[in-house]
Order: structure tokens, then C-alpha cells, then sequence
């Protein structure tokens, strides 16, 4: 049977650099990547478009061991994390849910029916250790702290359903360190380390590779440590 990995996100930094160690690792039979550029087009604002691309993948005949989700957000239209609550917008607001957390569960909705009833399978999403609620020392950039929080939630409430028809499902949700990509120019402080798009590939995909069925709805960083939620 072909074994088939699906990457959302696959025009990104991250994204596309899991896309691309994925195809050279030789673990599946196929890799489909999804982004705003690819056919058919995926849209997190328009579950219509995360529809089709479902039905694209699952009409491959093969068996979906991996989606892996590199979607998400820290600035939208130009706004930047807020430093108070003085700053607090509700369209940005709601745009950073919409994209960081609502985007990412209709992807759940419509990719974990897609995974195999048997056998070891994988959906992971790319959350945030800044949305960890019981990591947050220094508040701040309140919309993308709590739209990663509440996909962790989703994530941790999707798996709980997931395993009751698909035992040796994971689901999970990652934390990707800091990566040098758009998404974290201007907000790398120093001292911190910046890891290379293919660097935070390869380790976030060891992690995908060690992951039990038992530790499905976790959080966990690129090392596989568990992170609070």
C-alpha cells in the first residue's frame, strides 16, 4: 500500500523545508503539499478550500500516515504582538484566532477522518511555547498567546475523540523553537538560539517519528520535552 505524508502550510519557511526533508527521508511513498499557491489552493479562512483539499488527498489511494500542519501567524496586516492591553484590537484579535486556532481545527476536521482505522498515524500542528499558559512569565502579545492556547486545546480535545475509533493515532500539538523565517524576523532576542529552517525540520520530524499513541494530545517542543500546558 503507497504511504502517503500531507503537508499544510508547504509555501512556508518551516513548511517548506518539512515538505522537502520529507520527500528526500524516503518514509513515504508521497508527500502533497497545500498552501495559498498550490492546486487546489488552501484558504484557513475558507473551509470550502480545506474541503477540497481533504478530498484531493484522500482520493490518492494511498494510506495517510502524516499531516503535518505548518500553518499560523504572529502578525496580521501589519500589526505586531501587543505590549499591553492598552493595544488590544478585536479584528486583530479575531484574525489571529481565526488563522491560529480556527484554521488549524477545520484542517482536524477534515484530515483526521482521513487517517487509517489501524496502524501508527500522525497529525501534528505547529503551536508556540508563548502559549503556555503556565509558561507565561513576561505577558504580552496577548492574541497570539491565547490563539496558540486555545489550539492547544483543540488539538488535546480532537485527540481525545481521535482515539476512540483510531487507537494508534497521535495527535499533537509542536513547538518549533525559533526559526529564521519571516514569521520570527524582528522578535529574535539576543542570546537566543535561531535554528535554520531544515534544522527545525529534521528535529521536529525525529520528534513525529518517536511519538506513541500514549502521548497523543500532547504539547512538546523540538526536543520532545513536554511543555506546560
Amino acid at each position: 500500500m503507497t504511504t502517503v505524508a500531507v503537508v499544510t502550510g508547504a509555501s512556508g519557511g518551516i513548511g517548506s523545508a518539512i515538505r522537502s526533508v520529507l520527500e528526500r527521508s524516503g518514509d513515504y511513498d508521497r508527500v502533497i503539499g497545500f498552501s495559498r499557491s498550490s492546486e487546489p489552493a488552501l484558504d484557513l479562512l475558507d473551509e470550502t478550500s480545506i474541503r477540497e483539499c481533504a478530498a484531493l488527498a484522500g482520493d490518492t489511494g494511498g494510506t495517510i500516515g502524516l499531516v503535518f500542519d505548518a500553518t499560523g501567524a504572529l502578525t496580521l496586516n501589519g500589526s505586531r504582538p501587543e505590549k499591553s492591553l492598552r493595544e488590544l484590537d478585536p479584528v486583530s484579535l479575531a484574525r489571529s484566532f481565526a488563522v491560529n486556532a480556527i484554521g488549524p481545527a477545520l484542517l482536524m476536521k477534515h484530515f483526521l477522518p482521513l487517517l487509517p482505522k489501524s496502524g501508527r498515524s500522525v497529525f501534528a500542528t505547529l503551536s508556540a511555547r508563548v502559549g503556555s499558559i503556565g509558561d507565561n512569565r513576561l505577558g504580552g502579545w496577548y492574541a497570539y498567546r491565547a490563539s496558540k492556547a486555545g489550539l492547544n486545546q483543540l488539538v488535546h480535545t480532537a485527540a481525545v475523540e481521535l482515539a476512540r475509533g483510531k487507537p494508534e493515532a497521535v495527535c499533537v500539538a509542536l513547538h518549533p523553537g525559533t526559526v529564521r523565517t519571516p514569521l520570527a524576523e524582528g522578535f529574535a532576542k539576543n542570546g537566543l538560539q535561531v535554528q535554520e529552517p531544515e534544522q527545525s525540520a529534521r528535529r521536529l520530524l525525529d520528534v513525529v517519528r518517536g511519538l506513541e499513541p500514549a502521548q497523543s494530545g500532547g504539547f512538546f517542543d523540538q526536543q520532545g520535552d513536554i511543555i506546560p500546558w
